[in-house]
């Protein structure tokens, strides 16, 4: 297992492990690609990823290592969503190096934890092996400037037509924000169903962009009182959706 001193060195520490310069590089699927199919154990039982999750929507979220400050914080902050992700039909899979053994011994102790002003949480989600790394190189967080592990900070969403709509990644000493991955999933969730688009800072409630060309009746557009206005030729609004997912 690799050690917590090993994970936080520095990059360019000469003590830390180097892949080969000759090694092979482990590309990053890419945004409208089909996910990545794997098998593997998990603290839920056996995961055959997607095709055990159907036609709901997904998220792989990957970690270094167990008993990380920054990941632990994570699965916390997850768990307290949960039933929001359930809510949406969104299936959560995370993903550590570690053995499966070790996993266990970091879910126990996660669900005595009482973080913030949160009471302990159940940490219902699996938290897939990945100690052999297959799932890290099928998603392209492995890489030649890395060692082994440090890097695998990645975050998949995946639609129910198992394709990879939206993907970020990490670094080790920054926590995700997971309401933001959340209100990515929903934003995706609402885009899909009414064909449009989101603007920055988005939230549930909030006016929402049309595609370009306007497909509307142009009698209806009227910043005041109608269903759609223009700010400019390029920027129209419709009035609020409310993203919830049925």
């Amino acid at each position: 297992m690799v050690s917590l001193t090993s994970i936080f060195k520095k990059a360019g520490n000469t003590g830390k492990p180097q892949i080969k310069k000759g090694g092979r590089y482990f590309r990053i699927p890419l945004i409208g690609e089909i996910a990545p199919a794997f098998t593997a154990n998990s603290t839920t039982g056996s995961v055959n990823f997607p095709y055990d999750y159907g036609r709901s929507w997904k998220i792989i979220l990957s970690h270094p290592m167990d008993f990380t400050p920054v990941c632990s914080t994570e699965l916390i902050e997850l768990a307290k969503l949960y039933d929001e992700f359930e809510k949406r039909e969104v299936r959560i899979i995370t993903v550590s190096t570690d053995p499966l053994e070790t996993h266990k011994q970091w879910k126990k102790a996660l669900e005595k934890i009482e973080y913030k002003e949160y009471s302990a949480q159940k940490i219902n989600f699996p938290i897939v092996d990945d100690s052999c790394l297959v799932i890290a190189k099928l998603y392209g967080m492995i890489h030649l400037e890395s060692d082994d592990s440090r890097d695998v900070r990645g975050v998949f969403i995946i639609d129910p037509d198992n394709k990879i709509r939206a993907e970020y990644f990490y670094p080790q000493e920054v926590g995700r924000n997971m309401n933001e991955l959340l209100r990515t999933v929903i934003a995706l969730q609402t885009a899909d169903r009414n064909n449009i688009m989101t603007p920055a800072n988005w939230k549930i409630g909030n006016d929402v962009l049309v595609p370009f060309p306007l497909k509307a009746d142009m009698s209806r557009m009227n910043k005041e009182s109608g269903e759609y206005y223009q700010l400019s030729w390029f920027l129209i609004f419709k009035r609020g959706i409310n993203g919830n997912f049925k």
